[in-house]
C-alpha cells in the first residue's frame, strides 16, 4: 500500500456529545465538513461552523478523504456503515472512534475488509469539554501507510495521538480504551459512594477534601466530580447510559480475557439503577443516586 496524501475533506457520522465538537473543530482547522446525525436537527447548528450537515450517512461520505464514526455503540456504527456503503470510494480511511468493544470491533473490521476500506481504530479519552476545544487524547492503532490521510483528523480533534498498533484488526487501543475507562468509571463510582456515605453520617464533604488533600488519595478528578454534583450540575459530559453501555463493554472484554471484573460489573448495575430512577441522560456522576432506595437525603444534592 502506497503513502496516501492527507485528508482535506471528513465525513462525520454521529453528532452526539462528542461528534457535534469534534466535527466543529474539524471545520475549524480548514477540512471540507460533512456531518450526518440520526436526529438531523441535532446537527444543524453546526452549520454555523460550516459543516454540511446531510440526510444520510451515504451523502456524508461520498467523495470524503476520511470518514470518522463516533457513534453510540457498535451496532449502531455498523448499521451506519452499511447505509453510507453505496458511496464509500475502494481505499477510504475510516477512524472508528466509537467506544465499541472487542466483539464488536470484530464486525467491524469484518466490514472494512468486505468493503476495500482502510480501517484506523482509534477510540478517543474525554468528555464533552475536551471535546469542544480539540483537546482529546487519540489511541490509535492503524496501517503505516494511511496515517497521513488522518494526521489533520487528529490534530484537529485531539491534544496528542498515542500510535499502539499497526493494524486495527488486533483492537489494540481498544483495548487500551477499555483499561482506561475501567478505571475513569471507578472513580467516578467511588466519589460517587464516598459522597453519598459522607451526606447518610453527616460528614462534610470539605473535611474529606482537607483530610486527602496533598497526599496519594487526593485526586483533581475526584474534586471536579463531587464539586459538580455538590452544585447539583448533572448536564452530560458523558451520560449515565452511555457509562453503563461502557461498563458492560469492559466486564466482557474482562471474560474473554479470563479476568473477572466484579468492581466494574457491580459499577454497570449502578449505572443501571441510576438510569431506572430517571438519571440516564444525566452526567454519570449520577452514581450517586444509585446508593439510595427512593429519594436521597432531603439535604443531598
Amino acid at each position: 500500500m502506497t503513502e496516501q496524501l492527507p485528508a482535506t475533506s471528513v465525513a462525520v457520522l454521529g453528532t452526539g456529545i462528542m461528534g457535534s465538537g469534534m466535527a466543529r473543530n474539524l471545520a475549524r482547522s480548514g477540512l471540507d465538513v460533512r456531518a450526518w446525525n440520526r436526529t438531523r436537527s441535532k446537527a444543524e447548528p453546526l452549520t454555523a461552523d460550516g459543516v454540511r450537515v446531510t440526510d444520510t450517512p451515504a451523502e456524508a461520505v461520498d467523495g470524503a478523504d476520511a470518514v470518522l464514526t463516533i457513534l453510540y455503540d457498535g451496532a449502531a456504527t455498523l448499521e451506519t456503515m452499511r447505509q453510507a456503503a453505496p458511496a464509500l470510494r475502494p481505499g477510504t480511511v475510516w477512524a472508528q472512534a466509537t467506544t465499541a468493544g472487542l466483539d464488536a470491533l470484530e464486525s467491524l473490521a469484518a466490514f472494512a475488509r468486505e468493503n476495500d476500506l482502510a480501517l484506523i481504530d482509534s477510540p478517543v479519552l474525554g468528555t464533552k469539554q475536551p471535546a469542544e476545544s480539540g483537546q482529546l487524547l487519540v489511541l490509535a492503532s492503524g496501517p503505516n501507510a494511511v496515517r497521513p490521510v488522518v494526521w489533520p483528523v487528529f490534530d484537529a480533534i485531539g491534544s496528542r495521538t498515542v500510535w499502539v498498533g499497526e493494524s486495527a484488526e488486533e483492537a489494540a487501543a481498544t483495548r487500551l480504551k477499555l483499561v482506561l475507562n475501567s478505571w475513569v468509571l471507578n472513580v467516578t463510582h467511588g466519589t460517587a459512594e464516598a459522597l453519598a456515605l459522607a451526606k447518610g453520617l453527616g460528614v462534610d464533604w470539605q473535611h474529606f477534601l482537607d483530610a486527602v488533600e496533598g497526599g496519594p488519595l487526593d485526586n483533581g478528578y475526584m474534586r471536579a466530580k463531587s464539586a459538580q454534583l455538590l452544585r447539583g450540575d448533572l448536564e452530560p459530559s458523558f451520560a449515565t447510559r452511555t457509562a453503563e453501555k461502557d461498563a458492560r463493554l469492559i466486564v466482557e472484554a474482562g471474560r474473554r480475557a479470563g479476568v473477572r471484573l466484579d468492581v466494574t460489573a457491580a459499577g454497570a448495575e449502578r449505572f443501571r439503577r441510576a438510569t431506572g430512577a430517571g438519571h440516564g441522560d444525566e452526567d454519570m456522576v449520577a452514581s450517586y443516586f444509585a446508593s439510595f432506595d427512593g429519594e436521597p437525603p432531603e439535604d443531598a444534592p
